[in-house]
């Protein structure tokens, strides 16, 4: 296998364990208790060496996990880890998550997940996060900075600077991370990421990700009506500015209001886009550059057209188109990414296909690879004529299962494939996409300071303020 073909894969599979460039303190020695070798890992498994580790770990030792939001997908999470300690759980919705509390009744419950972490620090190895995703950085960012490893849904965060930030936290406190983009365990996405590393469809210099059929138009509620008995609303907001309560926000209808959801492609865009980041190594773009090359080589210029903009909630449709520039050998592509019927690419692209409400798309010198499964699980090879294509060897391990992989890394036992080191930079390219469509303007955004320095309006949009009590 080529040189630079190992060094792509190695980039994917372990997503740069420095957490690109953020130092780690290799003269540090984990602790030789139980919850010091669990906290003795890097962000993709890396064990830091022990007098424990050196006469072999109790590979089935569990884990005491605390789970945070147990309704709607938390339930699925809280199976997903099911087989560990769960020793306590989090939820401030006591109808939402009725399944889940009833089902671990003899644990201890919490509605503040700060004040769960803060009593329970020393019983707690990992905690998993499924909030709405406002909530998202500011739990996990707690619970990584008092050494907990942590699994959290997708999109990361809400924000592009939340999602910078849950990777350099994940780095430096050297913890084990997962995003919640289950498809990462796929064939469909893992043999992608080979076809994509080993060059099989040649140079890729354009490439599509479009999510969904549009989004609604969000109006802000005039009513206030009660907030439902077992409502912790205060605690609903977390650090999003305060507003009434409205059935028009929750369960799961937060997701299309800015206020605190990601739209569409907050939604499935860390999903359906896994591999094409992947394969497209656009990581490479938050990785320190040399000392002797240019600060703004990293720069990616975007531009971004919607329709349907409005205050309260995502465009109706949205169409990003990214200029990124070269990474390595790799050449400049331009990626674009789009929600809503109209802005999908042109049908001849697909060489036949219908294009379906998700896709990944990335066109090569001598064929694409393709996915219109939401999640990648899928991944097919697309050409207009026969072309005789080498398939390369399989590279990359094929999963335990994407929850079962963070557990076992946790524990010192492989690595993990969607940490926050990948995770973090592909959240803040798909909410780089919503924020463009709602300013519909050219800028340029900066990988390596997570700065936008040529729109003010844009910049502004990175991140927004805490309400008091809130913080990273």
């Amino acid at each position: 296998m080529r040189p630079e073909v190992t060094r792509w894969l190695t980039w994917s599979f372990l997503a740069v364990r420095a957490g690109f460039g953020v130092q780690r303190d290799m003269t540090k020695q984990a602790s030789f208790n139980r919850r010091g070798f669990l906290k003795g890992t890097t962000g993709a498994g890396l064990l830091i060496c022990s007098s424990r580790v050196a006469f072999g770990y109790q590979a089935n030792e569990k884990l005491n996990v605390a789970c945070i939001g147990v309704g709607g997908q938390g339930v699925s999470n809280v199976r997903g880890v099911s087989g560990e300690n769960v020793v306590a759980v989090c939820d401030l919705d006591e109808t939402r998550g009725a399944q889940m509390l009833k089902d671990y009744s003899a644990v201890k419950r919490y509605t503040d997940f700060r004040r769960m972490l803060d009593e329970m620090d020393k019983e707690i190895d990992a905690v998993v996060v499924c909030t709405p995703d406002h909530t998202h950085a500011v739990a996990a960012v707690r619970a990584m900075k008092q050494g907990k490893h942590v699994y959290c849904e997708k999109p990361l965060t809400r924000t592009v600077h939340e999602a910078r930030m849950m990777r350099l936290t994940a780095a430096q406190h050297k913890v084990v991370t997962q995003m919640g983009n289950q498809g990462s365990a796929s064939e469909g996405v893992r043999r992608a990421t080979e076809w994509g590393a080993a060059g099989t469809v040649g140079p890729i210099r354009e490439a599509y990700l479009w999510v969904g059929d549009g989004s609604p138009t969000m109006t802000f509620p005039t009513d206030t009506p009660p907030v439902p008995k077992g409502l912790d609303w205060d605690l609903w907001l977390g650090p999003a500015s305060e507003r009434p309560y409205h059935p028009s926000y929750l369960p799961f209808k937060w997701r299309n209001w800015r206020h605190f959801g990601s739209g569409h492609l907050g939604d499935m865009g860390c999903h359906t886009g896994n591999f094409l980041f992947r394969c497209l190594n656009l990581g490479k773009l938050w990785e320190p550059v040399a000392a002797d090359e240019a600060k703004s080589v990293n720069r990616i210029r975007i531009e971004g057209e919607a329709t349907g903009v409005h205050v309260e909630g995502y465009p109706a449709s949205t169409r990003v188109h990214f200029h990124v520039p070269a990474r390595g050998d790799l050449p400049p592509v331009k990626l674009t990414v789009s929600t809503g019927v109209e802005m999908r690419p042109a049908p001849e692209l697909l060489h036949g296909k219908k294009a379906e409400s998700f896709g990944s798309l990335l066109i090569g010198s001598k064929a694409s690879i393709y996915s219109s499964n939401p999640w990648n699980k899928s991944s097919e090879l697309l050409s207009a004529n026969e072309v005789d294509l080498e398939e390369p060897p399989k590279t990359l391990p094929r999963g335990v299962g994407h929850h079962q992989e963070w557990i076992e890394a946790c524990k010192g036992k492989g690595e993990t494939f969607s940490s926050f080191a990948i995770g973090g930079p592909l959240t803040e390219l798909i909410q780089l996409a919503n924020l463009a469509g709602i300013v519909g303007e050219p800028f340029h955004y900066d990988p390596l300071t997570g700065e936008i320095p040529d729109h003010a309006g844009a910049s502004a949009l990175l991140h927004r303020p805490y309400r008091k009590g809130w913080t990273l």
